[in-house]
């Protein structure tokens, strides 16, 4: 069996920021100036990954290598990807589109230099350092020439934003604890000391606080990108004409394993998560970390 000794940590970082109004994957969030990415990142080198791969916009390359390649010197091994509408895809790009085109082609752009085990992140989620080791362990034990990929969860009461809707996938998952099926919802929202979202016709549903959602964090094979390019081709073809259409990891995972293509195992940790969505979230993030800090679970200073 081919086994991965150190897997690699790919790091969601090309977002605009729309709703927060800004550049969140490079706010910071103490007075020592530490980002959320960089305790994913403390975390992850803890858990065992060898090497961090940032997939930016090319825009933002000067100030992500100023601030990350200090840091990270002698500790990870850093490679940077960047998320820009190629001159291989253009043909099927509507002229006027400026939209990325998701988080689903953003993973594409490391195809050449993922040559093992590897995860896959937000930069603006906070995801507790149980969840990174055991991440870990699983990638370790996967073969990489495999298709047994797999999910971290989380409980949908303890993702939900204070200040706005926000949209979770939603997971059903076997006795076994593998993935068999994810359902994209939007507009969840505490209403009344409930759960709920609306649907298209404004009808208010009701969701389990405990439901099991995707807050995108995966662990892939390299068999992953032979997989998903005919499908993002596909995708381009279907969607030339849209403006907005995107192409989503969890909309790849869903037919992954509709397909019975292969595996997606449900990792449970007793990490604990936390993130922004929107600028007033911001605030509870800072309050959340200090305690952790306060608690001695990372040390005031993260790179000395």
């Amino acid at each position: 069996m081919n086994l991965t000794k150190k897997p690699t940590l790919v790091i969601l970082a090309a977002g605009m920021g729309s709703r927060y109004g800004g550049l969140k994957q490079m706010d910071t969030f103490t007075k020592e100036g530490d980002t959320i990415i960089d305790f994913s990142l403390y975390d992850a080198i803890k858990a065992g990954f060898g090497k961090v791969i940032f997939i930016i916009r090319k825009q933002f390359e000067t100030s992500f290598k100023s601030v990350f390649n200090k840091k990270l010197a002698g500790k990870i091994e850093v490679e940077y990807a960047y998320q820009e509408i190629d001159i291989s895809i253009q043909k099927y790009i509507h002229k006027d589109r400026v939209k990325p085109l998701g988080t689903g082609h953003a993973l594409l752009m490391v195809k050449q230099i993922v040559k093992e085990n590897f995860a896959i992140i937000n930069a603006d989620d906070f995801y507790g350092r149980d969840a990174f080791f055991t991440m870990a362990t699983y990638l370790k034990k996967t073969n990489k020439n495999s298709f047994h990929f797999s999910m971290m969860a989380y409980a949908l009461k303890n993702t939900i934003s204070e200040n706005g809707a926000v949209s979770r996938g939603e997971c059903s998952v076997d006795t076994d604890n593998y993935l068999i099926d994810i359902v994209e919802i939007e507009n969840i929202e505490k209403l009344n000391n409930e759960l709920v979202y609306k649907e298209a016709n404004n009808k208010i549903i009701s969701i389990d606080k405990n439901t099991i959602v995707s807050m995108n964090f995966w662990g892939f094979t390299p068999k992953y990108f032979a997989y998903v390019e005919e499908l993002f081709l596909q995708f381009l073809k279907e969607n030339k004409q849209q403006l907005t259409a995107e192409f989503y990891l969890p909309s790849i995972v869903k037919k992954f394993i509709t397909t019975k293509k292969g595996t997606v195992k449900v990792l449970n940790s007793n990490a604990q998560w936390f993130g922004v969505t929107y600028s007033k979230d911001k605030e509870k993030v800072q309050k959340e970390i200090e305690k952790l800090k306060e608690k001695y679970i990372y040390p005031t200073e993260l790179w000395q």
